[in-house]
């Protein structure tokens, strides 16, 4: 799945450009809690962005790639919605912004369960 493969590249260039721009221009405007969140953003972006080009890779041979690209899209989300919402408490400080996070942690865990019953079906 071409879509998959450029979605996660795509991510995986953000997460990068992303993580530079924390560690260096936000590293004095942000505390070490702050800084802290920033990171666990970054972190699970990677993770996630890697997970859409496993997804990408082996969505071609699999026998439900549709289910594939579902799990695929929910990480995807996940990535917005967690990362994101990380990114945006960090540097706002906007408390109410982490209500969102569960809700991409939801979309991550979803991502992943499609992904096994696919491979499993």
């Amino acid at each position: 799945m071409n879509t998959l493969l450029i979605l996660g590249g795509i991510m995986m260039f953000l997460a990068v450009a992303i993580g530079a721009f924390g560690a260096h221009a936000l590293k004095e405007r942000l505390d070490d809690n702050r800084q802290k969140t920033y990171q666990t953003g970054v972190q699970y972006h990677l993770a996630h962005g890697l997970g859409l080009l496993l997804m990408g890779l082996y969505a071609p041979s699999a026998a439900h790639a549709g289910t594939i690209q579902l799990a695929g899209w929910l990480l995807f989300a996940g990535i917005l919605l967690f990362s994101g919402s990380l990114y945006a408490l960090s540097v706002t400080g906007v408390r109410k912004l982490g209500a969102i996070t569960p809700i991409g942690g939801v979309a991550f865990l979803a991502g992943w369960v499609v992904f096994i019953v696919a491979v499993a079906g």
